[in-house]
């Protein structure tokens, strides 16, 4: 049924009537049409005799849920048994009763999902959600050690709760848990396990947060693989662990946890250390490090035996000691060079020193000869060397060995085959040692006579 729309627009002086204001309602409704709805069954009243049975389908991801209303036939007759809980997929058209101002979706065709269609479409959820990267290994975050508070996620009164409670409390007497039961199946599910989540994440007591449930049917694990719990679980800042359901069972959750277990007991095992075997651990530890610590220390004594006993350790003034007696030794071979040297000089320059007396004028004089002078006028001092310079009574000095003699000229006889040089009349001159009679030559050539020796 449609209703025109009104001449006026609607005002506080002229206001709708309420039936104007349902017929607008109805009128755009009925525009929709057919439409086909998916959810999960969550009420369902159908009494014997009625022409009419009323159904409650609810989104299973979020707190909204559809009244549907349909022939009683449908159930009755559909070759799959519509119940409660059952996800289903019903073909209907919107309907506004103006008389009682409800909407409910009157449904003409209703189409249970099987395991295979809820599988598949589980699959393409899996796939979506991995192209996004909310599977990515790289955004597991690692557990604790040993967690203060372990939240727990879980039916009332499970199997799964029991088994985690008791398997941890028995590896570490005092772990703590903080327990929130939540349906685990059914309609109802997701909306509670979302709000239990969100609670422990914002909880700062809360190191690690396990998800747990015992086995089942495809749509009994369904509410683990839906796409808001997938979403809210890769959001919280705690780590996460599913223990759903046995090892051949993987909804979603697995996928997107920081840690997968096979079993809720799996999970007791992975997130609490067993006290026992920790334990033994650190006694294991402590062996190991005192054995390092004692073979470390036998090293270095081993060692430091070796150097303690080198020579050099065991006497360090050995090498001085070989040293001092090497430089002795040199000192000593030094002294004897130096006085070898010494005495070879000694003994040259006596050689030397003998050689020149036998050279010089006065062992001249000493074998015999003498040096004549002239002592008279202006050759005073002259050393007669010819005759012509000793004339007939010339005074003359005798130089001897031993002193000088004072005598005259009293003449003077020419040597055979020598011509008698005229007299020099030029100034005297310094005596000069007479020609020393042949002797036998000596072994090196004689240095030049020393003045003082002379003297």
């Amino acid at each position: 049924m449609t209703a025109s729309s009104p001449r006026t627009p609607s005002s506080a002086e002229q206001p709708w009537p309420v039936r104007v204001v349902s017929d607008q309602i109805a009128a755009w409704i009925h525009r929709l049409g057919a439409v086909w709805v998916e959810g999960q069954i969550t009420q369902l009243s159908l009494r014997p005799g009625t022409r009419t049975a009323f159904l409650t389908l609810r989104d299973p991801s979020v707190d909204n849920s559809l009244t549907l209303t349909c022939p009683p036939r449908l159930i009755s007759e559909s070759p799959v048994p519509v119940t409660e809980g059952s996800r289903v997929v019903v073909r209907g058209t919107p309907r506004f009763y103006t008389g009682r101002g409800s909407f409910s979706l009157q449904v003409s065709e209703i189409r249970p999902v099987g395991v295979g269609e809820l599988l598949a479409r589980i699959e393409r959820l899996k796939q979506a959600l991995s192209a996004e990267g909310l599977f990515d290994p790289r955004l597991k975050r690692p557990l604790p050690f040993l967690p203060t508070c372990v939240g727990l996620i879980t039916g009332r009164a499970s199997a799964a709760e029991r088994d985690v409670v008791e398997v941890a409390r028995g590896r570490w007497p005092d772990v703590r848990f903080a327990v929130r039961n939540t349906p685990v199946q059914g309609a109802s599910a997701v909306p509670q396990i979302l709000d239990a989540l969100a609670g422990l994440d914002a909880d700062p007591v809360v190191d690690v947060i396990i998800l747990a449930r015992g086995g089942g049917s495809v749509e009994d694990l369904l509410p683990f693989s839906d796409e808001a719990l997938i979403r809210a679980i890769s959001r919280c800042r705690t780590p996460v662990v599913s223990a759903i359901g046995h090892e051949p069972d993987s909804p979603l959750s697995d996928l997107v946890a920081d840690l997968r277990a096979a079993t809720p007991t799996d999970a007791a095992k992975r997130v609490v250390p067993d006290v026992v075997e920790e334990r033994r651990r650190i006694a294991e530890a402590r062996s190991r490090t005192a054995r390092a610590l004692r073979g470390w220390v036998d090293r270095e004594r081993n060692q430091l035996a070796a150097v303690r006993s080198r020579p050099c350790m065991a006497n360090p003034y050995g090498i001085v000691d070989s040293r001092a007696e090497i430089v002795a030794e040199a000192l000593r071979a030094a002294r004897r060079d130096i006085t070898r040297i010494i005495d070879s000089e000694s003994t040259s320059l006596g050689h030397l020193s003998a050689r020149l007396t036998t050279l010089g004028p006065a062992a001249t004089l000493a074998r015999g000869y003498a040096v004549v002078q002239s002592v008279a006028g202006s050759h005073d001092g002259r050393v007669v060397s010819s005759i012509a310079d000793a004339p007939p009574g010339s005074q003359l000095r005798i130089r001897v060995s031993d002193g000088s003699i004072s005598a005259a000229a009293l003449g003077s006889t020419p040597a055979a085959g020598r011509t008698t040089p005229s007299p020099d009349t030029s100034e005297p001159q310094t005596p000069e040692p007479p020609t020393p009679a042949p002797q036998t030559p000596a072994p090196q050539t004689p240095a030049p006579p020393n003045p003082e020796e002379q003297s």
